[in-house]
């Protein structure tokens, strides 16, 4: 199976018309006699139409092949210096020079400016030492504006565009750095305020759907009502919630007030909401802080704990069988630590059906302050106040800036 012949390169079409352009000008020049030099080694009149048809196609092949076309020039320029001479095959090279600079490799573009240098400076010293006249700095002169200006604007023009690609590219850089960004703060604003939701409402729906289904499943007038009572409490509670949590997310404006954000001064009032709403389950609710007097936690900590002793509770209440819940809080060396164990066994009555989506928010919650999360049965043991019995216990361990409790 004979090889692909590989296709030559396409000129670009501006080329073709340059080459047409310079070729019609030099046929011009020729046909009215305007030659560059006088008498030369070949004086034929048509001798001069040689060079430049070889600087025509170079000039096709400027962009395409650049080396090729600085070859091809380089050799027409020097053929032109023993025919009479054509001012466009002069012209034409300059150009070429310039093309192979902008168009070339990076190897080639850093070479040519110096090779152009080197060849005006040995034309200039080798008239001069020939001639022994100040003729030759002016050769030398014409020689730099033929070959060293060009591929030096050519050097100055590939500068600025690559330049310019640079700036290009880390443009297109940045707007997607910014892309990603925005991306990845939406994903962190939709987690956080999936956080929020169920932190506030689940703990409500939770009790509602416990209290529900036991008065559904119990024909008792006085249990009923007491159902019934902590149903409107919680729908209530979890209406304001709600209310909350969208009056956060609407842009109101300057008019917007500042909204009470939870902490663990509001924990006496969460173990007392437990307390009433288990009270039907067989849970007892304690509460034992046993931190120390000291520096404000910083918000973030406080809402952090706070809504993990709410989850801690709710899951309790949905879960834990008939006992004693404790909720303790305990800060030394830089950390605060959250505990929360309940009773691990079955549980007689309804049950409200979990997702795993309270554990998951925890978790988060924790990992964003670099703290460290535990939850899972354990043996019971004093410190747990559940008695020698397995419990379900969930640690958290937050730290707080130690700075702060040092100054004071």
């Amino acid at each position: 199976m004979p090889l692909p012949r590989p296709s030559l390169p396409r000129p670009h079409r501006h080329d073709l018309l340059i080459a047409f352009a310079g070729f019609a000008v030099g046929v011009l020049f020729w046909s009215y006699g305007l030659y560059t030099t006088g008498d030369r080694v070949f004086g034929q009149r048509w001798a001069a139409l040689v060079p430049l048809a070889a600087m025509t196609g170079a000039e096709v092949l400027r962009r395409v092949a650049p080396r090729t076309a600085l070859a091809v020039g380089t050799v027409a320029l020097v053929g032109d210096q023993f025919t009479n001479g054509n001012l466009a095959t002069v012209l034409m090279f300059t150009d070429v020079v310039y093309a192979a600079v902008v168009y070339g490799t990076p190897a080639q573009a850093r070479r040519v400016p110096y090779t152009t240098a080197l060849v005006t400076v040995a034309t200039t010293v080798t008239f001069l030492v020939w001639w022994q006249n100040a003729i030759a700095l002016l050769v030398g002169a014409i020689t730099g504006m033929l070959s060293l200006l060009p591929a030096v604007t050519g050097s100055v023009v590939r500068n600025h565009r690559e330049a310019a690609e640079a700036a290009r590219l880390r443009a297109e850089q940045t707007a997607l750095l910014a892309e990603m960004d925005r991306a990845q703060a939406v994903v962190a604003e939709r987690a956080r305020m999936a956080r929020e939701l169920h932190d506030m409402v689940a703990n409500h729906l939770s009790a509602i759907a416990i209290h529900s289904t036991a008065a559904l499943s119990l024909d008792d007038p006085g249990t009923t009502r007491q159902a019934l009572t902590v149903i409107r409490e919680n729908s209530v509670a979890g209406l304001a919630e709600m209310r909350r949590l969208i009056g956060l997310l609407r842009d109101s404006g300057a008019e917007t007030e500042p909204a009470a954000t939870a902490s663990l001064a509001g924990l006496d009032a969460l173990v007392a909401q437990a307390r009433a709403n288990g009270a039907a389950s067989g849970l007892r609710f304690v509460l034992d802080d046993a931190r120390r007097d000291g520096p404000a936690l910083p918000a973030p900590v406080e809402l952090a704990a706070y809504r993990i002793a709410q989850e801690a509770l709710t899951n309790a209440l949905k879960h834990a069988a008939p006992g004693e819940v404790r909720v303790a809080l305990a800060r030394a060396h830089g950390v605060l630590r959250v505990t929360v164990t309940s009773p691990y066994g079955e549980r007689p009555g309804p049950r409200a059906p979990g997702s795993g989506a309270g554990l998951v928010g925890m978790r988060e919650r924790v990992a964003l302050l670099g703290g460290s999360l535990e939850a899972g049965a354990v043996a019971g043991n004093g410190d747990d106040g559940a008695g020698a019995g397995r419990v379900w216990r969930v640690r958290a361990e937050l730290p707080v800036d130690v700075s702060e409790e040092e100054r004071a």
